[in-house]
């Protein structure tokens, strides 16, 4: 009795989360995972809302309206918490930057992102990795395009088709139908900036008062998603799942994994070069300077495996 008791209490444990652009799969984890039982087994039931991108899900977990946020740029998290926000790192999302594209469509004069000045290109919103790259592309290449928000990568491609912008941005599934079709072209890719190849570029954060109060749950969650990524990667079902989330051919998810979305780019259990994240951080004005080896021992909670 005793026994079952516990377990109720447990199986009544909930976390919000609050996850940037829905149908990518980095960010799918955590509702694959819940529909194939990998939370329910411990002991959580997760409520997932969808962001425009990594502005708006730190803005969702700064005042605590979720518990959790999954996908937000690393500079906009060092950021906020330089800044004094209540926020934890408490996993990793995206390692190296192999799976962001920029794009235009295929009869636009634009060959490469050299040809950028002056043209707009889009990111998702304030504070997403997508707008640190934009900046860091003017940096690297010596350009000056137009940054513009545009959300989502469905709501980029609209504005991108239509000309209201000169340069889209994506994130694999999204566009590679688009690509194999030859309707648009890649310009440039997130990889192409050296600095970002084998850096953290996107991590997962809890609001403070969770990551204190809850700690045992915030624990369970990160197990609980580290086993969806070894069963969305070795089982053929979780992209079959996937397949039919997304309306996508499987064959087109597949590709999109090998060529974009390697296993070890969604590792969760370390930040990786954040050294150099900081520094970056700081050239592009996310940052002041960078965190103290204190400060950083309060920010990173990364529960061991």
């Amino acid at each position: 009795m005793l026994a079952a008791i516990a377990h109720s209490a447990l199986a009544q444990d909930t976390l919000k989360l609050a996850i940037g652009q829905r149908g990518n799969w980095e960010n799918a984890a955590p509702e694959l995972g819940q529909k194939a039982g990998f939370f329910k087994k411990h002991g959580l039931v997760l409520e997932l809302l969808y962001t425009q991108g990594a502005g708006e899900t730190l803005q969702a977990v700064i005042p605590g309206s979720v518990d959790i946020g999954v996908g937000v740029g690393t500079a906009g998290a060092l950021g906020a918490f330089a800044k004094g926000a209540p926020v934890r790192a408490i996993a990793n999302s995206m390692t190296g930057a192999d799976d962001l594209f920029w794009y235009v469509p295929a009869a636009s004069p634009i060959k490469t992102i050299k040809d950028a000045n002056g043209k707009t290109i889009a990111f998702s919103t304030n504070g997403s990795s997508t707008n640190l790259a934009v900046l860091a592309f003017n940096r690297e290449f010596g350009v000056q395009a137009k940054p513009v928000a545009t959300g989502s990568p469905s709501a980029t491609f609209t504005q991108t088709m239509t000309g209201q912008v000169d340069i889209g941005w994506s994130a694999p599934p999204f566009g590679i139908a688009d690509l194999q079709q030859g309707r648009i072209r890649i310009v440039v890719r997130l990889s192409d900036v050296p600095a970002f190849r084998n850096q953290t570029v996107r991590l997962m954060i809890a609001n403070t008062a969770t990551a204190e109060q809850r700690r045992d749950a915030i624990e369970r969650y990160v197990q609980a998603y580290r086993e969806t990524l070894d069963w969305m990667y070795s089982d053929p079902a979780a992209v079959e799942m996937y397949a039919k989330k997304t309306n996508m051919a499987p064959a087109i998810i597949r590709q999109s994994i090998d060529e974009f979305q390697p296993k070890a780019t969604m590792q969760s259990d370390e930040l990786k070069d954040l050294d150099g994240a900081m520094q970056d951080a700081v050239k592009l004005k996310f940052l002041e300077k960078p965190l103290t080896p204190e400060q950083l021992k309060v920010f990173v909670q990364i529960p061991p495996k």
